[in-house]
């Protein structure tokens, strides 16, 4: 029996989802859209390309969640993207009832699934599916690290010119300019960075990671980044259906960890079968933590705007 994923939202960061996912041979396919007509399309044509680039799993688009049932894993990337001047917190209000309703939907449809919200604000909306979905917290993950860390070891590559395969990197807290990239925790092949890189281009490279999506929002003008969201949404999807047991940076739902309850935010997860199967503390400086906290905090006050709302 094939695995089967269901994406909600075709727009360009579902559409891509479906691409790497396909590419990848993890499952059937679902995308789902309230638009008519486009992951109709989107699913045809990407069913098309499957003789050219060799891959074999049925893809189809839907307007209703009656073909996502019994899925495997369900990826949400339905919301309004990003536009010049807003900040992911502009975003939180209305793209809460966008996630709340899918998360509703596809939960009635799979309720042994596993979700991984890629929406913004990410750490809020993961939040949200959460308390929505009901599920137990090892099976509703944000995909934020992942993606932030991607991009911290392309900047370190490009700085020194080296392979991003040779690039491990460390970055924990929430996904916004507040997140924590562990520079004392990577390294190049085994080196430290701080042998390679003064600490001036060290901050430097920190700084854009932190505002790396806003970066590329200035650049796009008419939305945000899609393939490596995307590329790094599909990465825990296939440590999950595979049952990989990757280490990588997750959004969740911390329970005294790090000092932080009560609050979906970036750590380092083991990710198999059953979703987040452990999370890794890792001992901090005192400059760390107090970094890591003022990021679960910036966290925090989406929550309560959002409780409040719910209330």
């Amino acid at each position: 029996m094939r695995k089967k994923i269901t994406v909600i939202g075709a727009g360009n960061v579902g559409a891509n989802c479906a691409v790497w996912a396909a590419k990848k041979e993890l499952g059937d396919i679902v995308l789902v859209d309230v638009a008519e007509g486009i992951p109709q399309g989107k699913g045809l044509d990407l069913a098309q390309a499957g003789p050219v680039e060799h891959y074999d799993v049925n893809i189809t688009g839907a307007n209703d969640y009656g073909p996502t049932e019994n899925s495997d894993v369900v990826i949400i990337t339905a919301g309004f993207p990003r536009k010049p001047g807003m900040s992911r917190d502009d975003l939180l209000l209305a793209n809460y009832e966008v996630v709340k309703f899918a998360t509703e939907q596809a939960v009635a449809k799979s309720p042994n699934a596993i979700i991984i919200v890629v929406t913004n604000p990410l750490d809020a909306m993961a939040q949200v599916a959460y308390n929505v979905s009901k599920f137990p917290k090892n099976r509703v993950v944000g995909m934020a690290g992942v993606l932030d860390s991607a991009r911290f070891r392309t900047f370190i590559a490009m700085e020194l010119g080296v392979s991003v395969d040779n690039v491990t990197a460390v970055v924990m807290g929430g996904h916004g300019d507040t997140m924590v990239p562990l520079v004392r925790l990577s390294n190049v092949a085994g080196i430290p960075l701080t042998e390679l890189i003064p600490q001036d281009r060290l901050d430097a490279i920190v700084d854009r990671t932190r505002n790396g999506g806003a970066e590329l929002v200035k650049m796009l003008k008419s939305g945000s980044a899609y393939y490596a969201p995307a590329a790094s949404a599909v990465e825990m999807a296939e440590s999950i259906l595979k049952d990989k047991k990757k280490i990588l940076p997750c959004a969740a739902y911390l329970e005294g960890e790090y000092g932080i309850n009560g609050l979906y935010v970036g750590v380092p997860c083991k990710l198999g079968a059953n979703g987040i199967e452990k999370v890794y503390e890792i001992k901090l400086t005192d400059e760390e933590t107090a970094a890591l906290h003022k990021s679960a905090g910036a966290v925090k006050e989406l929550v309560d705007v959002i409780t409040a709302k719910m209330g």
